[in-house]
């Protein structure tokens, strides 16, 4: 049986600062994301399963991509949970505020996207890797294999 990876991309925008970085990404600014998702697993062979010859349907993966990290993250401010600025945003009625237990860099948003989408995958269905654009010319990937 042979084993296949699927990928599907998917677009946010997302808006972070990073607090206590001796650089400008300290200040509030955002980026358009583009995020990688690759399964791994083998294509169904059940003859009467209407998903024959799939890992997985590609419908089935952006449903929980766009549940588990789109929906939630797009077009809101990432900060850490201990951020200085969290509660003057929130009495401001700032808008969509995400505050993550840790600091919200692209390494680290990965391994947590990483938990959120596993969670969520079908049986025989793996995550295999994740690959996030911050810039057209900057990224940072996460591997199952690396992280066991």
């Amino acid at each position: 049986m042979p084993v296949i990876r699927l990928t599907k991309e998917f677009h946010f925008e997302l808006a972070h600062a990073l607090e206590g970085y001796d650089g400008a990404c300290r200040n509030i600014h955002g980026h358009s994301y583009i995020l990688f998702v690759t399964v791994i697993g083998n294509p169904i062979s059940t003859e009467n399963d209407p998903k024959l010859g799939m890992i997985m349907d590609f419908g089935e993966l952006k449903r929980i991509v766009n549940n588990t990290i789109i929906d939630r993250f797009d077009h809101s401010l990432a900060l850490s949970q201990k951020s200085k600025m969290l509660n003057t945003l929130r009495t401001e009625n700032f808008g969509k505020i995400e505050a993550l237990p840790f600091q919200p860099t692209c390494e680290n948003l990965l391994p947590y996207f990483s938990e959120l989408i596993s969670a969520q995958l079908p049986e025989g269905v793996k995550l295999h890797h994740l690959k996030l654009n911050e810039t057209a010319t900057s990224f940072a990937e996460w591997y199952a294999s690396d992280n066991q």
